[in-house]
């Protein structure tokens, strides 16, 4: 029996497959963005590359908890 993956990482293969970009390449585009805060990271994924709200928030939400250790 496979548990379903919750939480952010639950939206993780459905960008993948509408934006065709693996999850390590947001991330690292999160990471090389001189932005710092959640909703600022947000806007600009949803304007500078299309991404929809839900799938802007669930890659900064993710990423921001992994690079504080939460």
């Amino acid at each position: 029996m496979t548990e379903t993956v919750k939480g952010p990482a639950g939206y993780f293969p459905s960008i993948e497959k509408k934006y065709g970009r693996s999850i390590a390449e947001w991330k690292s585009f999160i990471h090389a963005s001189p932005l710092t805060k959640h909703m600022e990271l947000v806007s600009w994924l949803k304007t500078e590359h299309g991404l929809g709200h839900g799938h802007a928030n669930a890659l900064v939400a993710h990423t921001l908890a992994e690079a504080s250790g939460k």
